[in-house]
């Protein structure tokens, strides 16, 4: 079974994030992945790990049945998957992503005291969220 799960690290906002502070995503009808992230990780600090917080996105875009969730999770993970380097919240809304000794998660917005601590931490691993778009080759 693979994981994405981290531990002792601070995923910070991609370089090309066009915000200076962390933000909600916008609220829509039918819930988007960033929605699922950010309503698992906003109010539940340290609760989630990785990998609770991805198979959820997955079983909420998809409408994975309560029955149906253990067969699924194990099919999910049996093959490699986007970690939280991915996450909208990353990317897009400006959170970085803290993942504690035992793998659980909470985000951090950008420009607060608490995301400066986190990315000044040296005993962390660091690591970038990826970038929205490629860069472009020099010519």
């Amino acid at each position: 079974m693979h994981s994405t799960n981290y531990y002792n690290t601070f995923i910070q906002v991609a370089d090309d994030c066009l915000v200076t502070e962390g933000e909600a995503p916008p609220q829509r009808a039918e819930k988007s992945v960033a929605n699922v992230h950010y309503d698992l990780l906003g109010g539940n600090p340290y609760r989630y790990t990785s990998d609770e917080v991805i198979f959820e996105a997955h079983r909420e875009s998809n409408r994975i049945s309560d029955d149906a969730v253990a067969a699924e999770r194990e099919r999910f993970f049996a093959k490699g998957q986007a970690c939280l380097r991915s996450s909208p919240l990353a990317k897009r809304y400006g959170w970085g992503i803290h993942s504690d000794a035992e793998g659980k998660v909470a985000i951090y917005a950008r420009g607060s005291e608490e995301y400066a601590r986190y990315a000044s931490d040296s005993a962390l691993k660091h690591l970038k969220a990826m970038r929205s778009k490629r860069q472009q080759a020099a010519r």
